[in-house]
């Protein structure tokens, strides 16, 4: 019988630290995915943040670089500026691109820089105990909100339609990871982030809503859910721009 389903060659094949029913495994395999499609390994060299996602470098098959918390756009554009030729992408959890690395992801998107930003967003800090993160839900329970999210905690930062206020970027667009259908979304929305780059188009971001059944206190099939009953509705998912800018470089 023919294999219908196998490993992206641009996975490397170990075991994975994050716990179980993690969405961050599904997430490594669709940006795994894309570069195997687009043929681009060995032109590829990814920016792994700090968070849960800290250890992204011993995942991918292509180069890979760690960066300070917060600074991975900025090492990313360091990297694409000195390598032009090469593929670049930063992979980043809501802790580390909208707390401390707000400035750089802003900065980055205005200019326009030519890289790929996989920015994954589960609504609360994962690595660190379950504390509020900026984009924790309005009433949400977290370590640091034990009842509940209160509007003077500040309200939840959108980090796509804030990004997409700038003139900088080429292509945004908020996908999930809740169920098979919009895996399959999300795997072509960053299959098309990276073939933004490749034409050397600009800024692309894809944000992606996962679970962290963990800290969320949950199984994971009911962390799932919770996605898609309580993330959706304030985080609407699609296309938030598409056009614009190209890299100014």
């Amino acid at each position: 019988m023919p294999v219908q389903f196998k490993r992206p060659e641009a996975l490397l094949d170990v075991y994975m630290h994050y716990c179980p029913g993690c969405s961050h495994g599904i997430i490594h395999r669709l940006v795994a995915q894309a570069i195997d499609e687009l043929g681009i390994e060995g032109d590829t060299i990814g920016v792994a943040s700090v968070g849960c996602s800290v250890f992204a470098y011993n995942y991918f098959a292509c180069d890979m670089q760690q960066a300070p918390h917060g600074r991975a756009p900025s090492v990313a554009t360091g990297i694409k500026r000195c390598l032009p030729d090469k593929i670049v992408f930063t992979y980043q959890g809501d802790g580390d691109l909208a707390a401390i690395g707000t400035a750089e992801i802003v900065h980055a998107a205005a200019r326009g820089e030519n890289i790929t930003v996989i920015f994954v967003n589960n609504a609360i800090y994962g690595m660190t105990g379950g504390q509020m993160a900026p984009t924790s839900l309005t009433g949400q329970v977290t370590q640091t909100t034990p009842y509940g999210r209160k509007p003077e905690d500040g309200r939840p930062i959108k980090v796509a339609e804030m990004l997409a206020t700038l003139d900088g970027p080429r292509y945004i667009e908020r996908v999930s990871v809740h169920d098979h259908k919009h895996v399959a979304a999300a795997g072509r929305a960053i299959r098309k982030a990276f073939e933004i780059q490749l034409r050397g188009e600009g800024f692309s971001l894809v944000e992606v809503l996962s679970s962290c059944p963990t800290n969320l206190r949950m199984t994971p099939k009911d962390a799932l859910k919770w996605v898609e009953q309580s993330m959706l509705s304030y985080y609407p998912l699609g296309v938030i721009k598409d056009g614009g800018a190209c890299y100014a470089g």
